[in-house]
């Protein structure tokens, strides 16, 4: 029985899995520093993001390009490797996620493929100057300009509006971050909805249903977005809480500052194919705008635990991808990818539930953070 259409299948489902932990994850990208400030309800922020998250994804296809064919070589890997890499870049999402630590889908999306081709094929899998220039240069330098860029423009706009009083100020750069936040969503749906169209081409193409270098069909771009921003629409809201509230304290200057820069720098990685972490972008954005307050209103300690997740993201899910991988293996064909695929979403459901024992959701995700060991406290 030829069971190549079916294992394409799961791989294909799987990418949507991931598209959606994705959104999911990654919603802070979007919501959190409005629904921080107030500028918009939590429903009414995730379900704007959701929706421009979607359109964003018909945007571009230069980011898709780049991950079907910049990281691993698809003609030496094989579907149970794409499988792995997937599902290690969930399992790294779905971690981050329970501990609230805004780590990037990208990264781990990538180290999870870049770890199971390694252990599967060997290091003439792996695409190392691909992995370099569009991976590992990007993720040193965009946080970076992220906080210059935001810093900028949080002492621009508050020098332009001196002489508006406060409170006028501040209420009207709260109804400019609709705006500001709603180019955020636009900008994330853009550059993460693609990697998962360029994981589903990498499959198409090693599965042998596809020719490289096709551009993606209508189904894979309005699957993949699809999955995105219904993720999207669940909120995430414990990486919300951490880059609304754990970082700094956020007024709307500086909100709509962030989310202006952090659109910005996406939209121009995205027309220039780079699968860029929209993650570290914000949160950079977020201590650059904040810095404005002064260096003592920024939570470097919190800044620091965001730096040690970024550094280890790679690697984690690299091994998380290299795991999954010697699993599937160890069971053999089809049963072994469809047993994986099964125990990881088991892992899903677990994580869901331990969270669910200390909930964050819309009614807290504007409590303050207290303490050495991640409490909290109502604002």
């Amino acid at each position: 029985m030829d069971t190549g259409p079916l294992l394409l299948t799961v791989v294909v489902a799987a990418a949507l899995v991931f598209a959606f932990t994705n959104g999911f994850h990654d919603a802070a990208n979007a919501v959190a520093t409005s629904v921080a400030t107030g500028a918009l309800r939590p429903y009414a922020a995730v379900g704007l993001s959701a929706v421009l998250n979607f359109a964003g994804a018909f945007l571009s296809l230069e980011v898709a390009a780049t991950v079907a064919e910049g990281i691993v070589d698809s003609r030496v890997i094989t579907l149970p490797v794409v499988f792995a890499g997937l599902m290690g870049g969930m399992l790294w999402n779905l971690v981050t996620w329970y501990l609230g630590m805004p780590s990037s889908s990208s990264h781990a999306l990538v180290g999870g493929l870049v770890g199971a081709a390694f252990v599967a094929v060997g290091a003439s899998a792996v695409k190392g100057m691909g992995v370099v220039s569009v991976v590992l240069l990007p993720a040193l330098l965009s946080p970076v300009a992220a906080m210059l860029v935001a810093g900028a423009g949080s002492w621009a706009v508050r020098w332009v509006t001196r002489s508006v009083p406060e409170g006028m100020r501040e209420r009207g750069f709260r109804v400019g971050q609709i705006g500001s936040a709603s180019l955020v969503a636009l900008a994330h749906g853009t550059n993460d909805a693609q990697k998962t169209m360029g994981v589903i081409m990498l499959a198409l193409v090693t599965g042998g249903a596809v020719g490289a270098g096709e551009a993606p069909a209508g189904w894979v771009v309005v699957s993949s977005a699809a999955a995105m921003a219904a993720g999207t629409f669940f909120g995430g809201w414990r990486i919300v809480r951490t880059v609304g509230r754990g970082l700094v304290r956020i007024r709307g200057a500086e909100g709509f500052t962030a989310e202006s820069g952090s659109a910005a720098l996406i939209l121009v990685a995205s027309d220039s194919g780079f699968p860029l972490s929209t993650m570290q972008v914000c949160c950079g954005s977020v201590v650059g705008a904040g810095m404005h307050q002064g260096l003592s209103r920024v939570r470097w300690r919190v800044v620091a635990e965001l730096a040690v997740v970024w550094l280890v993201t790679l690697p984690g899910a690299a091994v998380l991808g290299a795991l999954v991988w010697w699993g599937a293996q160890w069971v053999g064909g089809m049963q072994g990818v469809g047993l994986m695929f099964v125990l990881a979403l088991v892992a899903a459901f677990w994580f869901y539930v331990a969270a669910d024992l200390r909930p964050v959701n819309a009614s807290n995700v504007n409590a303050e953070r207290r303490g050495r060991r991640m409490k909290w406290e109502e604002a």
